[in-house]
């Protein structure tokens, strides 16, 4: 448990040294006039040290309080790190103090005569949890209720509607909170100026000037992505040279897929994972150095999109040890006369061989034929040199395949029409454009741009593809990893037919390897 988990927890229940149910129940016989309170804290934002040193401070003053007035803490509840304004987020403490109030004792049975807390909107912020909350509390006649503003007297005629006027009005100064805070950051968004609240991996502390060697790790691993390799490869290889996030954390598969589909690394701004544009609809470059391309980003954001059915998410597939697992198949002729066909699978080689992995057909009790063994290594070699050959080949014109992308006219149609609708609907003069015509025909617009833009990220993703194509094969393709290669491999090869070399015939023999192309699409 880290430092601040076990503060919280410090901060929820029975506090330490409180004298027990039965010696409680004795004080209040002798005493009347002793109440038993208990004490709700929370906060919405613990803040970037997350130390929980908001609801400890409430706590603390609540207790102070309780003091002066002779009153009795008898139980705490804490929500920290919790909005109580979003409908989504549950606060559990809340909802337990909601039950004890109902029930009248809290969870080990102690009274409850009376609710601190430092003010009305660290229990409520939503007219739902204020009509709960007092229905609960007024279950039980003669408690107290103590916040910033005295003691309340929750059971007053028109206390109800006085409490719907207060989260009313706590609820308005929230939305202007938000929106004020939406437009600085859509403001400071279109000056291109950096909004990060941590430093952004891949740059130095004032968010402006590259890190070089974290740099250099992202420009790697774009280009190592687009080829074809994994996610999980790229976070491994970050474990492994010991790059931590801006946070002090180590890398996991979404913390990598989170940087290297950011706009950030291009000099672009993007808003909930939309690019803000200016007003003749081009991106808004920022004021810090880029890192890649725009066209490598288009490219790398398209290539982890499109994996795991659009998510970017692992799809949990197996992890080959070998280059040709499931893509050599088994040519032994059967006694019918049919080709087995079987995947070979991967295995390692005896000790005592020259080479370290060789493929073999399964055994019969699992599918195969057990008839066809291949020699790893020659294997490989025989293999790539193929592959590299046919894109070599394929790369001189790949470039040329993919054309200039043919709808920039649309775009800018469907731009220049939103914007007219948009000046119309404001211009009070212009009386054809009333609100019901503008709210109709603007999702029209909005979504044709949107598609217009979408069709146009996959065709720059294409386009950079074809022209990372070009680089040469040969040199690149030592420095590929595994995923790479297979991928590779399996783009221009449906499968490579092994055919045995017959009884006693050892030496290896490339032609045996029957390679299956792909037919152009």
């Amino acid at each position: 448990m880290g430092k601040r988990e076990e503060l919280v927890s410090k901060l929820r229940g029975t506090p330490e040294g409180l004298p027990s149910v039965e010696e409680v129940r004795a004080m209040l016989a002798s005493d009347p006039e002793l109440k038993c309170v208990v004490c709700y804290a929370r906060i919405s934002f613990d803040g970037r040290v997350k130390d929980a040193h908001g609801v400890e401070d409430q706590h603390r003053d609540m207790t102070e309080t309780a003091r002066r007035f002779g009153w009795l803490v008898v139980y705490r509840y804490t929500d920290n790190d919790k909005s109580a304004s979003k409908e989504n987020i549950v606060r559990d403490d809340f909802e337990q103090l909601l039950a004890n109030l109902a029930a009248g004792t809290t969870p080990d049975g102690y009274p409850i005569h009376g609710v601190m807390a430092v003010n009305d909107d660290r229990l409520y912020r939503r007219p739902s949890d204020w009509e709960r909350y007092l229905k609960a509390f007024t279950t039980q006649e003669g408690r107290v209720y103590h916040d910033s503003n005295g003691i309340q007297d929750l059971y007053a005629e028109g206390f109800e509607i006085k409490g719907l006027l207060g989260v009313a009005m706590s609820l308005s100064e929230t939305r202007k909170k938000e929106r004020r805070s939406r437009n600085s950051h859509r403001s400071r968004a279109i000056r291109g100026q950096s909004v990060a609240a941590w430093r952004p991996f891949g740059w130095e502390d004032e968010k402006v000037s590259l890190r070089p060697d974290e740099a250099e790790a992202i420009r790697q691993a774009v280009k190592d992505v687009i080829a074809g390799a994994s996610i999980s490869e790229i976070t491994r290889r970050w474990k492994e040279a010991g790059f931590i996030t801006s946070r002090g954390n180590a890398f996991q598969y979404q913390t990598v897929k989170q940087v290297l589909v950011n706009a950030r690394l291009c000099g672009y701004r993007e808003i909930k994972g939309e690019l803000v544009r200016d007003g003749d609809d081009q991106p808004i470059v920022g004021e810090w150095d880029p890192i890649i391309t725009p066209k490598e980003w288009f490219a790398v954001t398209a290539k982890i999109r499109e994996r795991g059915r659009g998510t970017g998410m692992p799809r949990g597939g197996l992890v080959h040890k070998y280059l040709l697992t499931g893509i050599l198949r088994c040519g032994h002729v059967l006694e019918d006369g049919t080709v087995c066909n079987n995947k070979m699978i991967g295995i390692k080689a005896n000790d005592w061989l020259k080479y370290r992995h060789a493929y073999m057909c399964k055994k019969t009790v699992d599918g195969g034929c057990n008839k066809t063994y291949k020699r790893g290594d020659k294997t490989d070699e025989a293999i790539e040199e193929l592959v590299i050959a046919k894109l070599e080949r394929d790369a001189a014109s790949k470039a040329q395949d993919v054309p200039d992308w043919d709808k920039a006219d649309a775009l800018q149609r469907a731009v220049r029409s939103r914007n007219e609708l948009e000046r119309r609907w404001h211009d009070d003069e212009d009386t054809d454009i009333d609100d019901e015509t503008f709210f109709r025909n603007l999702p029209v617009l909005e979504r044709r741009i949107k598609e217009l833009r979408a069709d146009q990220r996959a065709h720059e993703a294409l386009k950079a593809e074809a022209e990372e194509a070009q680089e040469d094969v040969r040199n690149s393709w030592g420095s590929k990893t595994l995923t790479q290669k297979r991928e590779a491999i399996k783009k221009v090869l449906s499968a490579v037919i092994a055919v045995p070399g017959g009884k006693g015939n050892k030496t290896f023999d490339p032609d045996l390897l029957k390679p299956v192309w792909r037919t152009s699409e």
